[in-house]
């Protein structure tokens, strides 16, 4: 527990489900504030949930907006919002690149662009979740692995503008996590193998090499750390949490 967190605020995108929502829980039992921000809302408990589009250019600075006008402050933004459509390079269309970019990368950017002059005042910081995709290239995720290694780009550039302004900006990494997604996949694997729910999720934890997959409330305490005071020293930081799938230095 961090009990600097107590009584802060904080904005969480793409808090209806998944990561996302477990980062939002997390907070909220570290005693922050927390406006969980998606397309359907956030009904988890102590999170006051906020339904938005966010791949329209408005509904970020309305989004931070009803969070400043909510808790009087905003401490920490964590960018959580997007899923990126996995298939063959040449059978995804522009549809599908312009819909993933809009809701990953252009929300987070414009999230943390009206979040910033807040989180400067507080001397607060912001997270981008990204993903081992950015790091380790697949055909079947450009889309996915472009957008994460912008952002993480991004988060090295804004990390520069932080230390000047005291705001601290980090990027976790997820590997493949026990969401809605990965059971996807799984189901995948499942029908292209002719495999059990089991065997096919094994077959797919070893196509990463790793000795099992992730949960999202894992990912929650990497952000609780980089939200508190003992991580005031990382600025700038790519933080792989993929059970050990990205070998690269």
């Amino acid at each position: 527990m961090y009990p600097d967190l107590k009584g802060k605020a904080a904005l969480v995108s793409g808090a209806s489900k998944g990561i996302g929502r477990a980062i939002a829980e997390r907070l909220v039992a570290e005693g922050m504030q927390v406006l969980g921000v998606a397309r359907s809302g956030c009904d988890a408990p102590g999170v006051l949930g906020h339904a938005c589009d966010l791949r329209e250019p408005a509904a970020a600075d309305a989004a931070v907006a009803h969070a400043v006008s909510k808790f009087g402050r905003l401490d920490l933004l964590v960018n959580s919002a997007g899923a990126t459509r996995r298939g063959d390079f040449l059978a995804l269309n522009e549809e599908d690149w312009a819909d993933s970019w809009a809701l990953k990368f252009h929300a987070a950017v414009r999230l943390t662009r009206a979040a910033w002059p807040h989180l400067r005042a507080g001397q607060g910081g912001v997270v981008h979740i990204a993903g081992a995709g950015g790091r380790v290239a697949s055909a079947d995720f450009t889309i996915g692995g472009s957008v994460n290694a912008a952002l993480m780009n991004l988060t090295k550039a804004l990390a520069d503008k932080g230390v000047a302004e005291g705001v601290r900006v980090n990027c976790v990494n997820p590997g493949s996590i026990r969401t809605d997604r990965l059971t996807g996949r799984i189901a995948t694997v499942m029908a292209e193998r002719g495999l059990d729910q089991v065997a096919a999720a094994e077959a797919l934890a070893r196509s990463t090499g790793v000795a099992r997959f992730g949960e999202p409330a894992e990912i929650a305490s990497v952000v609780a750390f980089l939200a508190s005071d003992q991580a005031g020293y990382i600025q700038g930081a790519l933080l792989d949490v993929d059970g050990g799938w990205v070998r690269a230095v």
